[in-house]
């Protein structure tokens, strides 16, 4: 591959910065935007799937699915341009989501009905981990409180999987059960509702999968629903136990050291003039 002009690497490294960091304005403002767009377009599909509610904008549906998969399918080759190494980005589990978001829609050309897998999407919000990491809440003086801020956005993130959880598999539910005409999977809510029944452990048993297949995703919610409900009391604890040791390694913390966040692995304290991260040996933000 030719060298690029410096304008042009320049240009490379601006679009790189906006795409894959978020610790400028414009990158945090764009990771914003798409898993905006990323949480629209599922619930299009999600909406779609409602026999009343197609049957009314069944042409306005098809326009959306088409326009976000386009502009998503840009964004993907945006990034494969812009990576130095595209290869192994798209062998990344993002690359892959990236990938499967956008691939149903071409496949449905030739597999009718594979459109419904557009809700693998929603895999997409999981970005909101490198939005995360920028919001901590190093200059807080007590350790109360710096725990509970960051519980409070593992939980949010622990809410976010949740949901993704059982939108997946209930789309999956839907999918499996819809062909039969008395499984009372309707539509994908109807689905969603069903999985989060059945994994709050909750059970009403109005609406039950009928095929083995669906009997035995059915199994593997139940059982993830047991794991489900400690998650957020040793979320808690962990926080405390940790922000207890972050003030302890704060208090000794090397002379000259400042307070400056690595966008990998989150680590707080770096020399003043340290170019990257001392723990992972990524770029420090504002460094090139």
């Amino acid at each position: 591959m030719p060298e690029l002009a410096p304008a042009a690497g320049r240009l490379r490294r601006r679009i790189y910065d906006v795409v894959f960091l978020s610790d400028t304005p414009a990158g945090r403002a764009f990771d914003l935007l798409l898993i905006a767009a990323i949480v629209t377009s599922v619930a299009v599909v999600m909406l779609d799937s409602v026999a009343s509610i197609h049957a009314r904008h069944a042409e306005a549906f098809l326009i959306a699915e088409w326009t976000f998969t386009i502009l998503f399918s840009v964004e993907y080759l945006v990034r494969l341009a812009v990576v130095q190494r595209p290869v192994r980005y798209a062998r990344s589990f993002y690359g892959l989501v990236d990938l499967g978001s956008v691939l149903p829609t071409f496949v449905s050309f030739f597999v009718p009905g594979a459109q419904v897998l557009l809700v693998v999407r929603i895999l997409r919000v999981l970005r909101i981990f490198r939005i995360l990491k920028l919001a901590t809440y190093l200059t807080e003086a007590e350790t109360l409180g710096r725990a509970l801020a960051s519980s409070r956005r593992k939980i949010l993130v622990f809410v976010v999987t949740v949901l993704t959880v059982v939108t997946v598999i209930g789309a999956l539910m839907y999918a499996i059960e819809s062909r039969l005409p008395d499984s009372g999977f309707t539509s994908i809510p109807v689905s969603v509702y069903w999985a989060v029944v059945t994994l709050t452990t909750v059970g009403y048993g109005d609406i039950s999968p009928q095929t083995p297949l669906g009997q035995a995703l059915a199994l593997v919610l139940m059982i993830m629903g047991y794991g489900i409900i400690a998650v957020p009391t040793g979320i808690v604890t962990v926080e405390l136990n940790r922000a207890a040791g972050a003030t302890a390694a704060l208090a000794g913390a090397a002379p000259g050291a400042v307070i400056r966040s690595c966008p990998t692995c989150g680590l707080a304290t770096h020399d003043a003039d340290a170019r990257f991260c001392k723990r992972c040996a990524a770029p420090l933000p504002g460094q090139r």
